[in-house]
């Protein structure tokens, strides 16, 4: 039993190792008390429900919340590559696995959370 587990997490390490490309959404705030409001928002209506947030729903979030010039698209980064983002967003958008959420974190610009929206080779 404990090997079934094992090789689904060296089966998920060597996915997220592959991916060469990102699709993500981010929100980006300043100030992590204004990133935190978001998170708490993301947070009690669908982490601690064990529920995936939408795109269209972390969008809204992007359009209300963020203070990035890709607020008004969602937030939407579209596809990019390793090594066009600064160093700590592309480190957390490339082991966030697809359909999830990161914590919010301190990247060169401010505080962000990232939506992967999806991953390829």
């Amino acid at each position: 039993m404990g090997n079934k587990k094992s090789n689904k997490a060296e089966t998920k390490n060597k996915e997220l190792k592959t991916c060469n490309f990102v699709k993500a959404r981010h929100i980006l705030c300043e100030k992590q008390g204004k990133i935190m409001q978001v998170w708490n928002i993301i947070d009690t209506e669908y982490l601690q429900l064990d529920k995936e947030v939408p795109p269209t729903k972390f969008g809204e979030l992007a359009m209300q919340y963020s203070e990035c010039s890709s607020a008004k698209k969602g937030g939407d980064l579209g596809w990019f590559p390793r090594g066009k983002m600064e160093p700590t967003f592309q480190s957390v958008a490339f082991s966030t696995p697809q359909g999830k959420v990161s914590q919010p974190f301190k990247g060169a610009n401010g505080w962000h959370i990232i939506l992967v929206e999806g991953r390829r080779a």
